[in-house]
C-alpha cells in the first residue's frame, strides 16, 4: 500500500537532495548538459543542500543508469572520489547516439528516511529531441511534460509523479530548489536570515503539491539547475522521493541591458528608415501637384 504525505507533515530529507552534475567542477551551468556526439561525459553524484551548497558524505553507494535515445539501458559503474571533503561518486559515458540520454540513479539515505530516485537529461544534436519525456524503470519517477532543456527564466516546468511506471501520485508534496556555487549560496543565506529571521529556509526551498492526476507545474524563475522533488510514504518502510534536474539558460537573446545587441536592438535605424520614408513621400507629392499645375 503506497501513503502519501500530507503537504503538512512532509519534510522529505530536510531538503537534502542527490545531485547529478556534470564537468570537473561545481560551477555547473545549463550549457553542461549539452554535449556533442562523441564526448565523454561525467557526472559527479554529490548528496547535499543544492541552495545552500551544504556538502555531506554520500550516505550509500548509488545504483546508476544510463537510457540511451534509442531506449537501451545500461548500467554505469560509480567510483567513489571526493568533493569539497566529502565522500561523492562519479559515473562516465560516451555520447553515441544523438537525442537525449536519461542518467538515473537510486540512492539510500537512512539516516533521513529516503530513497532518492534522481535522473538527469543530457541532451545531443540539433533538434534531436527524443527520449526526454521517456519512462524508465525507477519505482518512483517524475515524467517531464515540459522538454527539461532549452528552458529560459520564467518558463514554466510541468510534469508528472508515478510510481512503479503507472500508478499517479496524487496530492503529493513537490520541493523546488536552485543550485548554487558555494560563494552564491552562502551569500543568499546570509541574506534569507537577514530578512526573514523568523523562517530563512522558505525562500530556499519553495514548496507545490501534486494534483490529482499526480500533476505538477513551478515556473523557474532564474537562470540555473534547478532541482524538483516528490516524495511518498511507502508503509512501513523508508519514504521514496522522484527527483528530476531541469538546467535553466540565462536569457535568450541577450537585453541590450547586458551589453549585447539582440535581433531587436536597431530602433535607431527604424526611425531613420521612418523619416526617410516621410521625407520621400512628402517630395513625390509636391512633384505630382508641380506637373499638375504646369499643365493647367
Amino acid at each position: 500500500m503506497l501513503v502519501i504525505l500530507s503537504s503538512a507533515s512532509a519534510q522529505p530529507a530536510s531538503a537534502h537532495f542527490t545531485m547529478l552534475l556534470p564537468g570537473d567542477d561545481l560551477e555547473v551551468t545549463a550549457e553542461d548538459y549539452i554535449a556533442e556526439l562523441g564526448n565523454m561525459v561525467t557526472l559527479k553524484i554529490l548528496w547535499g543542500h543544492p541552495f545552500e551548497h551544504i556538502m555531506f558524505d554520500c550516505p550509500s553507494t548509488p545504483d546508476v543508469h544510463l537510457r540511451t535515445p534509442s531506449g537501451a539501458m545500461t548500467v554505469l559503474s560509480p567510483s567513489e572520489t571526493t568533493l569539497d571533503g566529502n565522500l561523492a561518486y562519479e559515473v562516465s559515458f560516451i555520447v553515441e547516439e544523438i537525442g537525449d540520454h536519461i542518467v538515473y540513479a537510486e540512492l539510500t539515505a537512512e539516516e533521513h528516511g529516503v530513497v532518492d530516485h534522481v535522473k538527469a537529461i543530457v541532451h545531443c544534436g540539433e533538434e534531436a529531441w527524443i527520449g526526454w519525456e521517456a519512462i524508465t524503470d525507477q519505482n518512483l519517477e517524475i515524467i517531464p511534460y515540459t522538454r527539461p532543456y532549452g528552458l529560459e527564466p520564467g518558463f514554466v516546468f510541468s510534469g508528472k509523479a508515478i510510481w512503479q511506471g503507472g500508478t499517479e501520485i496524487a496530492g503529493a508534496t513537490t520541493e523546488i530548489e536552485k543550485y548554487n556555487t558555494r560563494s552564491d549560496g552562502e551569500a543568499l543565506v546570509a541574506e534569507a536570515e537577514l530578512r526573514f529571521p523568523e523562517d530563512p529556509p522558505m525562500m530556499f526551498t519553495r514548496v507545490t503539491t501534486t494534483n490529482g492526476n499526480g500533476e505538477f507545474l513551478y515556473t523557474l524563475d532564474e537562470p540555473g539547475v534547478w532541482f524538483i522533488g516528490v516524495t511518498v510514504e511507502a508503509e512501513d518502510e523508508l519514504d521514496e522521493r522522484a527527483v528530476i534536474i531541469v538546467p535553466v539558460t540565462t536569457p535568450f537573446p541577450e537585453s541590450s541591458e547586458s551589453g549585447a545587441a539582440g535581433p531587436e536592438d536597431n530602433s535607431s535605424g527604424n526611425t531613420w528608415a521612418y523619416v526617410a520614408f516621410i521625407v520621400a513621400a512628402i517630395a513625390l507629392a509636391l512633384g505630382a501637384f508641380s506637373l499638375v499645375y504646369r499643365r493647367r
